[in-house]
């Protein structure tokens, strides 16, 4: 569903205005106030890591498998020296583990190679990584070196800036783009973990609750989304038995 479609009834806010993003950004920090980071992890290294299990697998399940993994490996040797076989099945349950674990014994490799055993603290040399995209290295930046280069833009961050008319984009570096481009630069962090919530919580990929979500006077696409229930029962009891 484009931006376009999804505006034709709207008569809030212009999307991706200042009007509309500073109305939602407030919003959201008053829903979920305590917003961060989901993912468990005590230094740089075990959030590099954490990230990478979680591609296409929920950050509650990483958590589980991370608890005995950082236990178990607590450096970038330890992880670098570790049988193929073996960190597989350390981290089978996160799904994809053979391509997760071959990326993670690479780009810890190559961290004891070239950046003296330490994560790397720019973007550049966190994109050099093997299985690091700028989701990651935004996630490892922001929330491990407190520096924000860009915005972190995961499945929810992209389906819900989509949903509020933000962009029109499916590739998450152009999403990533569209967004630097309409929220302020101070915000960037937080707002994606704040969108994250409200993606688990409320903003469904299936079935969004937007006649419960407090976000709709805001959103183009609840509008579009209640109007369609909405003709959808009238026309239901309309039909003659």
């Amino acid at each position: 569903m484009n931006q376009t479609n999804l505006t034709t009834s709207y008569t809030g806010p212009t999307p991706g205005s200042p009007e509309q993003v500073h109305a939602i950004i407030a919003e959201l920090r008053r829903l979920y106030p305590d917003a961060t980071c989901s993912l468990d992890f005590a230094n740089p290294l075990e959030l590099l890591v954490a990230t990478q299990l979680s591609a296409q697998c929920t950050d509650e399940r990483v958590n589980v498998v991370t608890k005995q993994l950082f236990q178990k490996y607590r450096s970038a040797e330890d992880f670098a020296s570790a049988s193929q076989e073996e960190l597989e099945q350390d981290i089978r349950s996160t799904g994809f583990y053979r391509n997760k674990a071959r990326n993670i014994r690479s780009a810890c490799q190559r961290i004891l190679s070239d950046f003296h055993g330490e994560v790397p603290q720019t973007m550049t040399d966190l994109l050099s990584l093997a299985g690091v995209a700028r989701k990651t290295a935004n996630v490892v930046l922001g929330n491990a070196f407190h520096i924000v280069e860009g915005f972190v833009v995961d499945t929810h961050v992209g389906r819900l800036s989509r949903r509020l008319g933000w962009t029109s984009n499916d590739d998450p570096v152009k999403v990533e783009q569209d967004l630097m481009r309409i929220i302020p630069q101070q915000d960037w962090l937080d707002l994606s973990h704040l969108l994250i919530f409200h993606g688990r919580a409320v903003c469904d990929a299936r079935k969004p609750l937007c006649e419960q979500c407090t976000l709709a006077q805001w959103c183009p696409s609840a509008f579009h989304a209640v109007t369609n229930k909405t003709s959808n029962k009238t026309k239901e009891s309309s039909t003659p038995l």
